[in-house]
């Protein structure tokens, strides 16, 4: 049976994978996992920017005082505080690779500003940042004689003692599909770091593309990790309603460059919501859509921001431009019909201040893990910032502590491949996909209540028992492993909700008065089914 070998496994190839792979390279070889083709990732719709300090006038404090406020008192200062201030020398690091920010007369970043922000931050190339990021660090990954890429890969679980059948927390690699064979194969890694993005599919509508189904999360979950403040999951305010737009983004810089929030009947609504109004933090403005949105019982609010020249909104936003254009909608004349969408989980893998986890040899980065910046609502553009800071102290820490394989790693066995395939009883299994999508969309969204939740636990429990028990029973495949994650992130999603008693940034019931005060009180939850020789049954 074959399996690979390799200093380092990096489980996804968005910003945060191809960044990683970039600075572990320097010390000894990479493979990345992904599961779709290399460009494929959150980072590649990312269309706003980095959020960092760069303009005159502006400081690392204020920055500081930004997220903190965003975050709803719950995020942590000092890891704020790590993101500002060793940011700025990572993103000038982009732009060295090539990425093509867009820049001023003088050379330097043209910075926009969005929502939340008390000045002009964001770095950006025009709004397709994040795809410009994805194809300028896929070139000069490529050209790394040190990293290897597997595209249509999927991960089926991280390796731990409990192969071996015994005790301990301890990742020696992962489980990964071959999604064109068929054959699962054992990548030995000496260190291993999640870089799988969120889980924007476990909701009907989502910004996420189609491979974000929580799969970093589940598999730390099973393998023992902590799993933190999950209840936080972040909507995007306004992402394009229309049947054919397929919850693409009309970017938050929309709002920031003057665009207007309106009801259908033409009225701004924002000012009676937040002193900011259209510029106040993603978790008010959602909040405030969906409001609106209930009480007239219209399908969507419109974004207007036909009143500026011209040439001025197709120069800033020529993708949102060309891609509503083909819609039929022309958004220099036209409003723009938008609904919020599940955009960016907030919570994830716990980790430390350099990217470790509770199981020894493994990482986790990016929207995959739970480093406190973002608290109960992340700030805009702090996400792809957040990739870049602890994917480059993930490496010092690595650098500074050189790793070994480990005798274990020899006695790894192959992957048990028993099973039948029922495709009668897929076709019924794969229902619930589309069940658990309604159940959250419907439950546990923007507003929620103890009674919402308690319906959508009793019946995510349900699926939760017929997927455990039909992949028990079944031969792998990559349909199959999304939806046993996406169950699960369902699952710990609504468990955390049930747990936290008040309402607080991200996470608003009906049930709890709001509270914005300071507090470090996190929702975690660990797999208990976890004891050394015991493995999750899912």
């Amino acid at each position: 049976m074959p399996r690979i070998k390799t200093d380092f496994l990096v489980i996804g190839s968005g910003i945060t994978g191809l960044f990683q792979a970039l600075k572990l390279s320097k010390v000894g070889e990479t493979v990345i996992v992904t599961k779709k083709s290399d460009y494929e990732s959150n980072t590649n719709y990312a269309q706003g920017g980095i959020a960092s300090v760069f303009a005159q006038g502006d400081k690392f404090e204020d920055h500081v005082t930004d997220t903190l406020e965003s975050g709803a008192g719950l995020c942590d200062p000092e890891a704020v505080r790590v993101l500002v201030e060793e940011g700025p020398p990572l993103v000038k690091e982009l732009l060295e690779y090539g990425v093509p920010f867009n820049l001023n007369p003088k050379g330097e970043f043209d910075l926009h500003r969005e929502g939340g922000h008390g000045t002009n931050r964001i770095v950006h190339a025009h709004d397709r940042t994040g795809h410009e990021i994805e194809k300028t660090l896929l070139q000069v990954v490529k050209q790394n004689p040190n990293i290897r890429i597997l595209e249509y890969h999927t991960v089926v679980d991280l390796i731990t003692p409990h192969h071996l059948k015994r005790k301990g927390l301890i990742c020696f690699g992962a489980y990964v599909l071959s999604n064109h064979t068929g054959e699962v194969i054992p990548i030995l890694a000496k260190k291993t770091i999640i870089a799988s993005g969120g889980s924007g599919q476990v909701y009907s509508h989502t910004t996420n593309p189609k491979i974000a189904t929580g799969d970093g999360v589940a598999c730390a979950y099973r393998a023992g990790a902590e799993i933190r403040n999950m209840e936080f999951y972040q909507f995007h305010p306004t992402s394009l309603y229309h049947e054919k737009g397929d919850s693409f983004l009309i970017s938050e810089a929309v709002r920031g460059n003057g665009a207007v929030l309106l009801t259908m009947d033409g009225e701004p609504f924002m000012k009676k919501y937040h002193p900011m109004g259209d510029l106040a933090t993603r978790d008010i403005v959602a909040r405030a859509i969906d409001a609106e949105m209930k009480k007239s019982g219209d399908p969507h609010v419109w974004l207007d921001i036909s009143h500026k020249p011209a040439s001025e909104i197709r120069e800033a936003f020529p993708s949102i431009h060309a891609k509503c254009l083909e819609l039929g909608i022309d958004i220099t004349t036209d409003p723009i019909p938008v609904v919020p969408a599940a955009h960016f989980m907030c919570g994830g893998i716990a980790t430390d201040l350099w990217g470790k986890t509770r199981i020894e040899n493994l990482f986790a980065a990016g929207e995959a893990s739970c480093t406190g910046v973002h608290g109960g609502n992340r700030l805009a553009s702090n996400s792809l910032l957040e990739c870049l800071v602890f994917s480059n102290r993930i490496a010092d820490e690595i650098r500074k502590n050189p790793p070994d394989f480990l005798p274990e790693h020899e006695l790894i066995p192959s992957w048990n491949k028993e099973g039948l395939v029922n495709t009668e009883e897929w076709v019924l299994i794969s229902h619930d996909l589309s069940e658990i999508k309604n159940t959250m969309s419907n439950y546990v969204g923007i507003v929620r209540s103890n009674l919402r939740l308690e319906r959508a636990k009793r019946r995510m429990d349900l699926i939760y028992a017929e997927v455990r028990d039909y992949y028990n029973r079944t031969i792998v495949t990559n349909p199959l492993l999304e939806l046993r994650n996406l169950v699960l992130v369902a699952e710990l999603i609504i468990r955390s909700a049930l747990a936290r008693h008040e309402s607080r940034g991200l996470h608003y019931s009906t049930d709890y008065p709001e509270n914005r005060s300071p507090s470090r009180h996190d929702t975690i939850l660990i797999n208990d089914l976890v004891h050394g020789d015991l493995q999750a049954p899912l």
